[in-house]
């Protein structure tokens, strides 16, 4: 299966042209994304987008643009003006999406927002919290502060028939 994801930024502004016979659109455009190692120069490629994602493309994409391009990797072999071939990779592109300022906040958003949801799955339950009695005048938390800072693990708090498991794992 030949599959490639890919983040980078727009170097070209795309350009639309059209096939001779069906006139089907096709964009087409450069983009540079860095290399594996800091030293690494910067790796530019040509992606190319057909039918209604080139339209889309040449209307909704700009030099510049951070994108994320889903699509299959292949390699072209040109023939250069001083008689050798040259193999160069192009990514046709399937899907193209926009890492602009809201979608960086969109997902900052969706990362805090299971934090106050009212889901009891997620809320300690009796069974997760250990209720620890002591002697009246011993604070509860002393107890579990010690046996942390001497490096065990406290045992799981045993739970009965009456409280419901939620625990996928059988141990």
């Amino acid at each position: 299966m030949n599959s490639c994801i890919l983040m980078a930024e727009i170097v070209q502004a795309p350009e639309l042209r059209y096939t001779s016979d069906t006139q089907t659109p096709i964009a087409e455009m450069f983009v540079e994304f860095p290399g594996l190692r800091a030293e690494d120069p910067p790796s530019r490629l040509k992606v190319v987008g057909w039918g209604n994602l080139a339209q889309e493309i040449q209307e909704r994409f700009h030099q510049g643009d951070r994108v994320v391009i889903e699509g299959s990797l292949r390699m072209n072999t040109v023939e250069r003006p001083e008689g050798f071939k040259e193999k160069r990779a192009e990514l046709t592109a399937q899907r193209i999406h926009s890492l602009g300022a809201d979608t960086a906040l969109e997902a900052s958003t969706a990362v805090a927002a299971p934090a106050s949801t009212n889901n009891p799955a997620t809320k300690p339950s009796a069974a997760a919290t250990p209720a620890t009695k002591t002697a009246p005048s011993a604070p509860a938390s002393a107890t579990p502060t010690a046996k942390a800072k001497a490096g065990k693990f406290q045992a799981a708090p045993e739970t009965t028939a009456s409280e419901p498991d939620f625990d996928e794992i059988p141990f």
